[in-house]
């Protein structure tokens, strides 16, 4: 007697950590400027849930004063993902920024998400939700407030794209306007373009 058996999704736990620290330094007659950027990612992944997080800090200075002491923090949680094209997603995030002028900010909703193409070379994905904000600013804004909270949208396309191993684009960007004033948005763009040398 034979009983054939089927493969399923293992239910082991995948982790991924990842840190990157670059910097740019100029020394010139005049004095030195240098920007330091150090970002740490840490990720969990199961058949139907995903936990992303992000941490970084940019720190740059120029001969007369400091340019930049940014923060930015984000954990980010989808659910289904990994077994059909439509998603949910929660975020919640944290931000400081000095070259801004944000004392800070904390972000957290949720919303959709829909898989259009997810191989092995190519991934396009797009989501939509809504998020509560809180923000205090070192400078007034252009309504002379130094903190506000709004209810944004928040609309992402994540992308990525491997051609012929040697080219490799991939990107997520955000628009998130708020839902009570439309000259209020913020506008997140991160494309990275790589070139395999071999």
């Amino acid at each position: 007697m034979q009983m054939p058996g089927y493969g399923q999704f293992s239910d082991s736990v995948n982790h991924y950590i990842n840190f990157s620290g670059t910097g740019n330094l100029n020394r010139t007659n005049t004095g030195t400027t240098y920007l330091l950027n150090n970002v740490l990612k840490f990720q969990i992944n199961k058949e139907k849930i995903s936990l992303n997080s992000m941490a970084s800090h940019v720190y740059g200075q120029n001969p007369t004063s400091k340019s930049n002491d940014d923060y930015y923090a984000i954990l980010n949680l989808d659910f289904l993902k990994g077994v059909q094209k439509l998603y949910y997603w929660g975020l919640t995030g944290f931000e400081k920024s000095f070259s801004l002028k944000v004392d800070s900010r904390f972000q957290a909703g949720a919303g959709v998400g829909y898989i259009f193409l997810n191989k092995d070379r190519s991934n396009l994905e797009l989501s939509d939700g809504f998020l509560y904000e809180t923000s205090n600013l070192s400078v007034p804004d252009m309504h002379g407030r130094t903190s506000y909270q709004a209810a944004r949208n928040s609309l992402r396309l994540k992308y990525r794209f491997i051609i012929k191993d040697i080219f490799r684009i991939e990107g997520t960007n955000f628009f998130q306007p708020s839902l009570s004033d439309g000259k209020d948005y913020i506008l997140k763009l991160n494309t990275n373009v790589s070139v395999n040398l071999y």
